[in-house]
């Protein structure tokens, strides 16, 4: 079945895909032996000071490499293991010099990932951003609130022509965020000073005839993975509450820049995983009674309940997808590389991606307008242009789709086995609870499948002709344990100091048990699965050498493969479950972003080539207005 995010990093512990060095498992396995030895009220974290860690005294021995070497998957015969003591205890009195550096989040490892193909160019040409028609808004809404729920686009008409002030704007978002903030955990941290100075100086300059463009005076969330100064940014996990830093994000400069007003600091699961933070859990505007999905579970939640104009979310594997299919959000992924991500959290040097979630494709292609481009300071963004053409000629693109994706789900064969006699009771109810979820899960699939087609043949009525492709068949499952790996390194003095235990989620697939995990990971096998990641560069290269965009279900495959690949997504909202859904599950476990239910979203994803997120999004937009599904919005 499709798997999110947190499903494949579950699945990538449960095969025991798990660290950075050989060497790693032998200091653990050094370290739990040296705990052995001393009194419980000095052994642990708690006995050093946060963040230090010096090398046990523990000597290597023989018994621990072959441990080691069986936690690594590999044979070592004994008189190999006896040669490599030496070398081993050399390589571990290493690790105390580097990390008593105290390396923090912000320092990039010494190599920078390229999602290009050998042999690809890039155009860095700018020809400058052109929007589409102006819209017609009417002299003055019955209401403020009654553009709660507009476009940027619409929005920015009505404060350029001076119909609506930026001021009134701001007061009715922050009006309506702390509405809905106890019903939905959607804010971290109110920057109502800053929005109220922001939106002042927006009108004055409008007033005054100097128009920085459509993002001037519109209110916006920033994901609380970025720095804000004067204001915490909390990466929305329990020890990190009163963390602040003193300057902004290239992406908060810019947007600043071009004349948006922030308003709040917007939810992310704890360290950017899933929708639970040390507040609480971020909920869905259709049916609160679920989670919002994650990472980017504010920014998605927020503006699905039009509490902002726009904001931004970033995405590793899945965190931009996932909360936007189940709040109805449209986003745009951006290429890796892209977008600079200077002030960001780092989890995944080589996978992150900082985006737009907005309400409508031109929208987040508004955005993308202001917030990419190189920086000086974050080496992977590459000096490539977005051009965006709302009047580019779609019809001139050939477009393919996953034609295996749109069909039913292969069914397994049953299982005539009968449960064993000696089985309990607890593990009857275990197994049947099982087969339960699986049953539902297997019917939600088969429901929502009914859009998945719908989109095919509304495509074709648009005159649209598909070309069926193939997903490139690669092991990529395998090579997400790179996320986890760089996201151990991020955050390693956590783990060291202990101060992970002060984390919401403790449970064995969330980041606590995963960074652990991945201190056996070896370095050798994650080179080979960055060298398996560049076959599958050249594959994701060779297809969109075929077609300039393609479409597929949002779940599956795909969003796990071009996380890594790079390649720029659109994620848009593909019309609602109707009251003959499946029920949602009692429990929303966070693993399935399509649990819905009747009234619930469903979404639909656009897949482009790398540094093509204009093109991509010009017919993403085609799509939307044939759809006519970016006005949905929930009945709060």
């Amino acid at each position: 079945m499709p798997l999110d995010r947190r499903r494949f990093l579950a699945t990538c512990s449960r095969l025991g895909i798990v660290s950075p060095l050989f060497p790693g498992a032998l200091y653990t396995l050094a370290s739990q032996a040296q705990t052995a030895s001393v009194p419980e009220a000095t052994a642990g974290p708690s006995s050093a000071t946060a963040g230090e860690s010096k090398a046990p005294e523990v000597k290597i021995t023989a018994e621990m490499i072959e441990q080691a070497a069986a936690v690594a998957g590999i044979a070592i015969a004994p008189d190999q293991c006896a040669a490599m003591i030496d070398g081993l205890t050399q390589q571990r009195e290493g690790y105390g010099a580097v990390r008593a550096l105290h390396l923090q989040n912000s320092v990039a490892p010494a190599f920078v990932f390229d999602p290009l193909a050998p042999g690809e160019t890039i155009n860095g040409v700018r020809e400058g951003m052109q929007i589409s028609k102006a819209p017609a808004i009417a002299t003055m809404p019955g209401s403020i609130e009654d553009l709660a729920f507009g476009t940027v686009r619409e929005l920015a008409e009505y404060v350029r022509t001076r119909k609506v002030s930026s001021v009134a704007l701001t007061e009715m978002y922050l009006t309506r965020l702390r509405r809905y903030d106890p019903l939905l955990h959607f804010v971290v941290t109110l920057t109502e000073e800053r929005a109220m100075t922001q939106a002042r100086e927006a009108d004055r300059e409008i007033g005054a005839g100097k128009y920085r463009g459509p993002l001037h005076g519109l209110p916006w969330g920033a994901k609380d993975l970025l720095a804000v100064k004067g204001y915490p940014t909390t990466w929305g996990a329990g020890g990190f509450e009163h963390q602040q830093f003193e300057e902004d994000a290239t992406v908060v400069k810019r947007l600043d820049e071009a004349g948006a007003v922030l308003v709040a600091k917007t939810t992310l699961g704890a360290l950017a995983m899933g929708d639970k933070w040390f507040g609480g859990r971020t909920r869905n505007p259709w049916n609160p009674k679920q989670g919002s999905s994650g990472s980017s579970a504010g920014s998605a939640s927020a503006t699905a309940a039009g509490c902002v104009a726009f904001a931004i979310g970033s995405e590793t594997l899945g965190s931009l997808s996932s909360p936007s299919t189940r709040c109805g959000t449209t986003a745009l992924r951006p290429s890796f590389g892209f977008v600079p991500r200077t002030g960001a959290m780092a989890l995944s040097w080589t996978m992150d991606k900082l985006g737009p979630i907005c309400r409508a494709v031109e929208d987040c292609a508004i955005v993308m307008s202001s917030i990419y481009g190189k920086d000086g300071h974050d080496l992977s963004v590459r000096d490539a242009a977005f051009n965006w053409k709302a009047d580019l000629d779609w019809k001139q693109l050939k477009i393919g789709y996953f034609k295996e994706e749109f069909e039913p789900p292969k069914q397994s064969a049953p299982d005539s086995e009968k449960a064993p006699a000696t089985e309990t009771e607890e593990e009857r109810k275990r197994r049947e609870r099982m087969e339960t979820e699986i049953a539902g899960n297997r019917a939600r699939r088969e429901y929502d499948r009914r859009y998945d087609l719908a989109a095919l043949d509304r495509l074709h009525t648009m005159g649209v002709t598909l070309t069926a492709v193939e997903l490139p068949k690669l092991p990529y499952d395998a090579m997400t344990a790179l996320l986890t790996a760089e996201a151990a390194a991020s955050f390693d003095d956590l783990t060291m100091s202990g101060r992970d235990k002060l984390l919401t989620e403790q449970g064995p697939y969330d980041w606590p048990n995963d960074f652990r995990v991945s201190r056996f990971y070896p370095a050798v096998e994650y080179i080979q699965a960055n060298r398996a990641r560049t076959l599958a560069i050249a594959a994701w290269t060779k297809l969109f050498a075929e077609v300039d965009v393609i479409v597929t279900p949002t779940a599956g495959e795909q969003l796990v493969a071009t996380n890594l690949t790079g390649n720029p997504a659109v994620i848009l909202p593909n019309g609602l479950r109707g009251s003959d859904a499946p029920v949602p599950p009692e429990v929303d476990s966070g693993f399935d972003d399509a649990i819905g239910g009747p009234g619930t979203p469903v979404s639909l994803t656009f897949l482009g080539g790398i540094y093509q997120d204009a093109k991509l999004c010009a017919f993403a937009r085609a799509y939307q207005q044939a759809a006519g599904f970016e006005h949905l919005h929930p009945r709060l």
